[in-house]
């Protein structure tokens, strides 16, 4: 495996920040963490604000990573992020005249969920539950639409930046990657598909390009019953976190006083987690494909917690535990502590 990366979030923004916390000196010890101790040699940094991403990239490269950046703008206008990806290239492109070798920048990620202008609905939530949301996709009827957008959001890029290019699509998404560097595929393991995973990669393979898993992992809980849409089944369990809660929980003053929080306790099993990333890993591996970026570092909007029903961190695909007081022990200088997730990937990374 070539690319051995992690995904590392510095502020996605999608109801809230999911990184409320951005300190440049705590941003540059993950990543020294992540090169030194996860022994990654890529990383893909996800946010909103490009002065966020900016800071992080130029750490990542002093670091010596390969550094793969997504601007991130979800259910804008095509045209509004057009603009807002320009500026966010404007910013990106004197890493890439430093590092030319070592930064990518991705056009957009899931642009059929998560882009206006490919399938009708003002939100990502409105356009998945719309009758004709699987009629759609099932008869590929999103395909055009997504190309249109992702050639128009390339054009802006390329106005203002001179290097490498990738989009993170779905795996079934039928993309134009005529424009791009690298196929990006984000590809979870569910079990409705475990059988088909590979064999569902060729069509990226067939590109003849290189071909990397942009975003791939697994919750930290037990897989147990209650599996409600795709990323349950996946491993994941986003719809199993009160949504209210953990947003009341981010305002300033009200925060204070509510707890994000499960709709149900999930039993919390770190070994599960850790064994089906490092099976996953081996998978990628015999994929022949380039490599892929675990999904995730660290989630702030996720707390670990004692109490089974106030730890959210159960849900997240984290390798981390984020701890909302105190520090961590393995690195007391860290507002987390490490999974087994996060020795397994290590091992595994340092190993292949």
């Amino acid at each position: 495996m070539k690319l051995k990366g992690v995904c590392y979030d510095v502020g996605v923004v999608y109801g809230m920040n999911w990184r409320p916390d951005f300190r440049t000196e705590i941003v540059r010890r993950e990543l020294e963490i992540i090169r030194r101790d996860l022994h990654c040699n890529a990383v893909r940094i996800v946010g909103r604000d490009p002065r966020r991403l900016v800071v992080a990239g130029t750490a990542a490269l002093a670091e010596g990573l390969e550094t793969w950046i997504f601007p991130q703008c979800w259910d804008r206008s095509p045209s509004a992020s057009a603009s807002y990806l320009a500026r966010a290239a404007r910013e990106i492109e004197p890493l890439r005249r430093e590092s030319p070798d070592r930064v990518v920048l991705g056009v957009a990620m899931e642009a059929t969920l998560f882009n206006k202008g490919v399938i009708p609905g003002r939100t990502m939530t409105a356009r998945v539950r719309s009758p004709q949301f699987f009629a759609t996709v099932k008869n590929g009827g999103h395909n055009r639409p997504l190309n249109a957008l992702l050639a128009s959001l390339t054009k802006a890029v390329q106005r203002e930046y001179r290097g490498r290019l990738t989009y993170a699509s779905l795996v079934w998404e039928a993309v134009d990657w005529s424009p791009f560097d690298f196929v990006g595929v984000d590809h979870y393991l569910s079990a409705r598909i475990a059988e088909r995973w590979t064999e569902m990669l060729r069509p990226a393979i067939a590109t003849g390009k290189p071909v990397v898993i942009t975003e791939f992992g697994f919750s930290t809980a037990d897989d147990g019953p209650g599996a409600d849409g795709f990323l349950d089944s996946a491993g994941l369990k986003p719809s199993r976190i009160d949504i209210r809660s953990q947003f009341l929980h981010q305002l300033p003053v009200i925060g204070r006083f509510v707890r994000a929080r499960l709709k149900e306790p999930l039993v919390r099993d770190e070994r599960s987690q850790a064994q089906k990333l490092v099976a996953q890993l081996d998978s990628i591996e015999r994929a022949g494909v380039l490599g892929g970026f675990v999904s995730t570092f660290q989630s702030q909007i996720t707390p670990y917690a004692e109490e089974p029903r106030f730890d959210v961190d159960t849900a997240s695909p984290s390798l981390v535990r984020y701890l909302e007081q105190g520090h961590g022990t393995t690195y007391p200088d860290m507002p987390w502590e490490p999974k087994e997730s996060f020795r397994a990937v290590a091992e595994y990374y340092a190993n292949h």
